[in-house]
């Protein structure tokens, strides 16, 4: 079966598995001459003496066709016209290729809009009238100077920050915590047809994938990791979007806050 594969596909394959991740792919990709297909084709010895990979790994490897249903992905993909880019791609995000761990490959629905300036906005959940004014505000203007507005799709700063955007005509991008069958929070929904419609929402997790406490921070990594600047309106010490600002850091990208009210 794997030599029926080509290399999109093997990525894939191995994008929806679990027990491998970004960084243990890149050690298999080391060991097999960077060959996504042959990697699905190793042996059982041979996979468990690749760095990171343990007994579990090297089984759902093994045996990657009872763990991963590929036609009904492909299937589903073409049903939500979701195209999955992976790094050799020109349209795979070039800024996401500078991080240490980035993504096997992304999903992806609506317009490819991130070959323009990308900032992200991000925030707390819990956020304030005052908090989502000057998100909307913030977000509005960079879109009417041409950057594209990256966010998570989250309850309260992240959806200002989206409809700031889309308010001012501009491009935004929703990076999911979760497959892109999942629309979350459901509250959203209305918003996230807005997205596809006039930006796109993204995502690493396959069809399926929910989203859960391991999800959101390889979510916030990805958020800081397309952009070139990351702007920080309100949040809690132990925020999910202070994990965004660490990755921002982490990645060299320019990283600023709101201190307070600037009104």
């Amino acid at each position: 079966m794997p030599s029926s594969l080509n290399q999109r596909q093997a990525l894939l394959v191995l994008n929806g598995l679990p027990h491998v991740g970004p960084i243990m792919l890149r050690h298999l990709m080391d060991a097999f001459g960077g060959d996504a297909v042959a990697v699905l084709a190793g042996k059982h010895a041979k996979l468990l003496g690749v760095k990171g990979v343990g007994p579990k790994a090297a089984d759902t490897l093994v045996h990657w066709a009872d763990r991963f249903d590929l036609a009904k992905e492909v299937a589903q993909m073409r049903q939500t016209g979701t195209r999955f880019f992976i790094q050799e791609d020109e349209k795979f995000p070039e800024l996401l290729r500078e991080m240490y761990d980035p993504p096997i490959g992304l999903y992806w629905q609506g317009e490819y809009i991130v070959d323009r300036p990308c900032v992200a906005i991000v925030g707390t959940r819990r956020s304030t009238l005052y908090g989502r004014s000057v998100t909307k505000r913030f977000a509005s203007e960079l879109a009417r100077l041409g950057f594209c507005i990256v966010s998570g799709m989250a309850s309260g700063t992240d959806t200002a920050a989206h409809e700031g955007a889309l308010e001012a005509g501009g491009k935004t991008v929703a990076v999911f915590g979760c497959g892109l069958d999942t629309i979350y929070p459901p509250e959203n929904k209305d918003l996230y047809k807005k997205i596809v419609a006039h930006g796109a929402v993204a995502s690493e997790f396959p069809f399926g994938r929910g989203a859960d406490r391991q999800t959101f921070p390889m979510r916030n990594r990805v958020v800081a990791g397309m952009c070139q600047g990351v702007i920080v309106i309100e949040s809690a010490v132990s925020g999910g979007s202070m994990i965004t600002a660490r990755f921002a850091g982490e990645q060299g990208r320019t990283l600023m806050a709101v201190p307070g009210r600037i009104d």
